[in-house]
């Protein structure tokens, strides 16, 4: 029997794209429709057959394993919860309770990418708008440090560069679109003016922008590698247009200035508002990553590096960040929830991770999962198991479950390990 599911959400980047249709037969994915080659390839080819949990690469029942993992953290003295931002905020609560309980590091996957936009926008507050809005409205885009073509590959349709709107009836033909990037991207074709910054420069070149902005004349012929001409015709089309936005990547928070850049940038924002609307959304890539952060925010106060060892939530960037805590050898446990450090963190953190007893919850196989000594299958949230995410701009979508595979969400199995902790 044959079933059309529509309005299905992909969780594969930040775009959280709610529009997918997917063809249903049985308990089988038969085609998926809409989504981008990526999204296609993570639903349609999702393995939705239930396995059993491991313990030391042995197959055991559920409350075996829960109770391997229960031992591993009332032996820990310092033990980390990593991850979170493939998971949906019903489970992100349940592991900011368990990091309460049991006084462990709580650290989400910002810490690798968009922290330091989480430090600016403390810092220096944040001029922001739905991607909606986006679509609707804006008729100058900038995309500054990111390229969505690759990253974000739906962005550009349903969103910014060629998306049709209320008052953007036309898409491309009502948009001007620049791109800012230290090398020529896929996204840098597609737009009108693209500006190659200099690398390690981009602090350099937006505070030459707000002073232009300001009207200050620079006597500088270039600066960050951009002609001056090019760089004073950017801030007055950001000046005379009706609503800008500008969306900015890892090239500006994983750059020399970090932070500082990014809080350049939320300031120049801020200050074009005073000649026209404008706001700038961070491309955040994980598909709940930006929920993470919202629930760690409500829940203690901080967005990410977060410590409860002392029995009330610490914040700590560079501190109770994963990567630090690994790599100075401060973590005796680790629970790693939809995430994969091991093949991404730097080599002296994933080094300690295979030192120390892991436990992962994870609906696909991983490298962390090849070295955990516990390995919960779980479902995957929007395929088999419903929940909600955040998208990159702070809406919450709903996820919706379309299978029946029998395994238990990351909620279900944190939940039971709360319990037993106690």
């Amino acid at each position: 029997m044959s079933t059309t599911v529509e309005h299905v959400a992909c969780t594969f980047c930040g775009c959280v794209c709610d529009d997918i249709v997917v063809e249903l037969e049985g308990s089988r994915i038969a085609g998926v429709r809409r989504a981008c080659s990526v999204g296609r390839g993570m639903i349609d080819e999702y393995d939705a057959k239930l396995r059993r949990p491991l313990v030391r690469g042995r197959e055991v029942d559920w409350e075996e394993a829960v109770e391997a993992a229960v031992t591993i953290l009332d032996r820990a003295d310092s033990p980390l919860i990593y991850g979170l931002s493939s998971s949906a905020v019903e489970a992100q609560r349940k592991a900011v309770e368990l990091a309460d309980r049991i006084g462990a590091i709580v650290d989400t996957t910002s810490s690798v990418c968009h922290g330091p936009t989480g430090l600016a926008m403390q810092a220096v507050g944040e001029v922001t708008c739905t991607l909606g809005e986006v679509r609707d409205r804006a008729d100058l885009v900038v995309f500054w440090g990111c390229n969505p073509s690759a990253s974000h590959p739906r962005h550009f349709g349903r969103f910014s560069l060629t998306a049709k709107g209320t008052h953007t009836p036309n898409g491309r033909e009502d948009r001007t679109v620049y791109v800012v990037d230290v090398r020529p991207t896929g996204s840098s074709k597609q737009a009108d003016h693209f500006l190659q910054v200099d690398v390690g420069t981009d602090f350099e070149v937006l505070t030459a922008l707000r002073s232009l902005v300001k009207g200050n004349r620079l006597r500088s012929e270039s600066i960050g590698g951009i002609p001056m001409p090019r760089l004073s015709d950017l801030a007055e089309r950001m000046k005379a247009c009706r609503y800008g936005v500008v969306f900015m990547g890892m090239g500006l928070t994983m750059s020399r200035g970090r932070h500082q850049n990014v809080g350049e940038l939320f300031t120049l924002v801020a200050e074009l508002n005073e000649h026209a609307r404008f706001a700038v959304i961070p491309m955040r890539g994980h598909g709940n990553v930006a929920g993470a952060d919202q629930v760690l925010t409500w829940s203690s106060g901080y967005p990410f590096a977060v410590s409860f060892a002392r029995g009330y939530p610490q914040y700590g960037p560079g501190e109770f960040t994963a990567v630090d805590v690994l790599a100075r050898g401060e973590a005796d446990a680790a629970l790693v929830v939809a995430s994969d450090p091991v093949a991404h963190f730097p080599r002296r953190a994933a080094e300690h991770l295979e030192r120390i007893p892991t436990i992962v919850l994870d609906p696909a196989r991983s490298l962390t999962a090849g070295i955990a000594q516990v390995v919960f299958p779980t479902a995957s949230y929007g395929i088999d198991a419903s929940g909600t995410a955040y998208r990159m701009d702070n809406v919450p979508i709903p996820l919706r479950a379309l299978l029946v595979s029998g395994r238990p969400t990351d909620e279900e199995i944190l939940d039971r390990i709360i319990e037993a902790v106690k």
